[in-house]
Formats: C-alpha cells, structure tokens, sequence
C-alpha cells in the first residue's frame, strides 16, 4: 500500500487539510499512530489523541475544528467510519487472493466448481455440491451433498454446512459456524420420553450476509430457515428451525431465535437478548441487550428494553421507580410506625 493524501481523498470522497502529497504506506489506530500511516476520528472521545498522534494523515469529519495546533495532515469526510471501512476493503483486498484447490482436499466426483476458487487441506466437498466462481473454502471446512455456495463468498475454516443448504453471492462464514443442524424438535410421549421430529428442510442464505464465528443456524422442520441479504450476525448467536431473519438487520453476540420467529428489515439486537417462538417482530425495530422478547412486536421502529421487553419509555419509567425502591420502602415504614402510634396498634398491623 502506497498511496498520496490526495489520491486516498479522492477514492473516499474527501477533502484534504495540510498536505496533499504525503505518502501513506500503513493503517493505523489514532493512539498508535506513526509516520507514514493514516488514521481515523470518528468518536469524539478519542479527540485527545489527534493532538499528539504520530500518524500522518488522518480522517475526520466534516465539521471537526480543532482545539489545538495540529502535526497531521486532516481528510475531511462525511462518515469517518465508514471511510475507514472503504480503505480497510481495499487493503484487505490488495493481499494476493488464495487460488487453487490443495491435493489434500476431498471433492466428489459429481461435485462442480468455478473458475478462481481457493479449497484448503482436508476441506471436504460432498457429492452434487456447487461451488461458484471465486468462493474460498479454508481448511477442514464441511461442506455436504447438493450444497450451494455463490460467488465471492468466503468459508473459513472449520465451517460445518449440512446437506441441501444455500449460500448466496458474497457472503462470510467464520470459523466454528454450523449451518443446518436438526432443529430443535420433540414429541412429547405418554411415558415421558420425547420423539424426535425428522428436521428436513434446509437452510438459505440470502446474498452479502456475514455470520460470526460459532454461530449456529438450524436446519428447517419442513421449508427453509431464512437469513435475508444484508443481515451482519455476530459471534455466538443460536438461530433456530424456520426462522426468518428480514434483510440488512444487525445482531450481536450471544442472542437466541426461538423456532419460527420471524423478525423484520433493517433490525438491531443487542447482545444476549431472547426470542421466543413463533413471533413476529416487524422491520426497523431496536431490542437492548439481554432483553426477552416473548410476544410480537407489531408497531414498526419500536425501541424494547427489559425482561420481559417493553416500550422504552415504560422502561424507563420503571427503572426510575426501582432506583427509588429504598426511599420508598423507607417512607412506608416510617408511615407504618406513625400509623401505629397513632391507633396504638403494632407496627404493620
């Protein structure tokens, strides 16, 4: 990587303070910053730092001012976020791409693959499976019979795809993610026991979805466990039968789907929240973390908080109370004990 200050503004759409032929060679956080690299502000508590950081350039937004003298060159952007998240793809993307499939590899006879794609050792290929153009499978990945996977997407090892799963176009599947495991299914017995329901559906993954390391997505009872594109899932989430998750909505660690949930687009789950089965939760809805969520949820753009969730508002309303609970347990006390000395009665009576 060796690029100009102003070759970089141009790729990102910004403006250049300072100097416009520095040479940029590296990427580097503000508090670790040094010469040659170029960093980022978009969090205004970490505003301390561009006053002594050593790197070169760095990537602010539009209406940043300093408040002191400043040694690095400034590229004024819109969304330093999202800036950094461009030049980070393409840094990403100038390594020199992995192609070619390992002789240690098994692949099928009756399984297809496209042109440009990288298999690692002891990847494993069932039979019918296809295997798209540029799709990069790393080591000791599993992918099973008449599975599908699209261009451009990338399998990273020790990834478990069960038969008759479909993975779209530009997707991520870290390490440790396990895509059609049986769901959850059990018939209740006179004697106590549980008969197992036979899961065959499957699961699909829609186009341009990311799901985190240790992930799990259950296979379908019957149809499909949907992931819609777009969706971003983070480490650690369990996913069960015939759920849908709606298209460019965004979940953090640790949260659960109880079977046949069905949430809506453009969705945020905090970390650790809670799904009950057979709901629906409509689009543009936000759950806090650790939240349990045991109804539908039908007004879209709700914001939910709590055990069971509720309304934001009421959430607050209520924590507002608890934080009180002692003054107020007080209070009643000292009425009881005025109450009883008044009608000459024992306390609490």
């Amino acid at each position: 990587m060796k690029f100009k200050a102003s070759e970089i503004a141009a790729l990102i759409g910004g403006a250049v303070e300072g100097d416009p032929e520095i040479v940029i060679t590296k990427i580097a956080k503000i508090e670790d910053g040094e010469s040659q690299a170029i960093s980022f502000l978009a969090n205004p508590k970490y505003e301390p730092f561009i006053y002594n950081t050593q790197s070169s350039v760095v990537i602010v937004k539009t209406d940043f001012r300093p408040e002191h003298p400043l040694s690095c060159t400034l590229i004024k952007v819109d969304d330093p976020y999202t800036a950094i998240a461009v030049l980070l793809d393409m840094y990403n993307k100038m390594n020199k791409p992995r192609t070619g499939i390992s002789s240690l590899a098994f692949i099928s006879g009756s399984a297809k693959t496209g042109n440009d794609v990288f298999i690692g050792e002891f990847a494993f290929v069932g039979e019918n499976a296809v295997i798209e153009n540029e799709v990069k499978i790393y080591p000791q990945a599993y992918i099973g019979d008449n599975v599908k996977i699209g261009e451009g997407t990338i399998i990273y090892p020790g990834v478990v795809i069960y038969h008759d799963c479909e993975i779209g176009k530009h997707c991520t599947v870290h390490a440790g993610v396990v895509l059609g495991a049986d769901g959850f299914g059990f018939a209740p017995q006179d004697d106590n026991n549980y008969m197992k329901i036979a899961q065959i559906g499957n699961v699909v993954i829609e186009d341009n979805v990311e799901i985190g390391a240790n992930t799990t997505i259950d296979r379908a009872t019957m149809g499909s466990t949907i992931i819609r594109k777009g969706v971003k899932l983070d480490n650690l989430i369990q996913i069960g039968h015939n759920v849908e998750i709606g298209e460019n909505t965004v979940v953090a660690a640790q949260a659960g789907f109880a079977g046949s949930t069905h949430l809506g687009r453009n969705c945020m789950i905090g970390g650790q929240a809670g799904f009950a089965g057979h709901i629906v939760i409509a689009d543009d809805v936000k759950i806090g973390a650790q939240a349990g969520v045991p109804n539908n949820i039908p007004k879209q753009g709700s914001i939910m908080l709590g055990a069971p969730a509720i309304d934001i508002r009421q959430f607050r309303r209520s924590v507002a109370v608890f934080n009180h609970l002692d003054k107020l347990a007080q209070r009643v006390s000292e009425l009881e004990k005025k109450l009883a000395e008044a009608t000459n009665q024992p306390e609490g009576k």
